[in-house]
């Protein structure tokens, strides 16, 4: 098992963290502003409910976009080029095909990091149970873990970039 310390993301991960920082700022940023805006011009704002919103809105805006700054600056761009053919081993960006011989079945994960996982649609985090054990395996190889209901094991079927 590999672990994986670094804040590993696919370009597409980067780029649509990016997408959401600029949406963040020159869209979000401006609502917020203008709820404030129009909250306050309805006077005492010590009981007023508008503007304890527009405020608690902004605030989870400048965190999101703090906590995507930091991401993107920390951020280690992973790019599966050509110079990889030969090593199939899985790692974040490539594709793993897995069996859970526990409940026999197959599913089909890229392994991307912390800020693109979406279980639900495919993409499984670098740094969740399951990714971190399956890093540095190749097709035909078996992982087993301890996990809180009792042991997970995996058969990795395929890699893929």
């Amino acid at each position: 098992m590999a672990v994986n310390n670094s804040n590993e993301m696919t370009r597409a991960g980067y780029e649509a963290l990016n997408e959401e920082l600029e949406y963040l700022i020159t869209v979000v940023r401006k609502e917020n502003a203008e709820r404030l805006k129009e909250a306050i011009s309805l006077g005492d704002i010590s009981e007023n409910a508008e503007y304890d919103a527009a405020k608690d809105a902004q605030a989870e805006t400048e965190e999101r976009i703090n906590a995507i700054e930091e991401s993107l600056r920390t951020a280690v761009i992973v790019e599966l080029g050509e110079g990889d053919e030969s090593d199939d081993t899985v790692k974040t960006g490539r594709t793993v095909t897995v069996k859970d011989l526990v409940l026999g079945i197959e599913s089909t994960y890229q392994i991307v990091g912390t800020t693109e996982a979406d279980p639900l649609h495919g993409k499984l985090s670098n740094a969740c149970l399951v990714g971190q054990h399956l890093l540095g395996c190749k097709a035909g190889d078996v992982v087993e873990f301890q996990i809180p209901d009792g042991i997970a094991k995996y058969e990795v079927l395929e890699v893929s970039k």
